[in-house]
């Protein structure tokens, strides 16, 4: 069954990339960033990218990627990596391993995948996990402001 899904995943991958078998192989990487919120980030709905990174942003992103918002990798070079897989999950996003890793700065080991200019990650291992480093609440406050409970 897990090599169903594995071989399941592969052929979407390469089908999502429109190119044949052989043309789809991907890249090996390792890659060291903080995982993040896409939405927000790209369309800085809740303000200004910087913003909707680390805890000022954390429980945020943690609610859009339960809901089905495209998590992604940023990466010290400041490039976006969308995530397509991360270890055995069969989804990216509302994942349990996903979720709990939401904004924490890590190192990952995976397959890079690129079309158009949209760089995507197939994510083997998290090989190390420094957990939530970037303390963005200092500067920000909390974002969305509703996410903090009256008291």
């Amino acid at each position: 069954m897990r090599t169903a899904k594995c071989l399941a995943s592969a052929a979407l991958v390469v089908w999502a990339l429109g190119a044949s078998p052989a043309a789809a192989a991907g890249q090996r990487i390792q890659l060291t960033g903080e995982i993040m919120d896409t939405w927000c980030y790209v369309s800085e709905i809740m303000g200004a990218s910087e913003a909707v990174l680390g805890t000022a942003h954390h429980q945020c992103a943690v609610w859009c990627a339960a809901g089905g918002v495209p998590v992604g990798l940023l990466s010290e070079a400041g490039e976006i990596f969308m995530i397509l897989k991360l270890g055995d999950e069969d989804t990216s996003n509302a994942g349990p391993r996903i979720l709990e890793i939401q904004s924490s700065r890590v190192t990952v080991d995976g397959d890079l995948y690129e079309r158009d200019g949209i760089k995507y990650l197939l994510i083997d291992e998290v090989v190390a996990n420094e957990g939530i480093v970037n303390r963005s609440h200092e500067d920000f406050g909390v974002i969305p402001a509703f996410g903090v409970p009256k008291q």
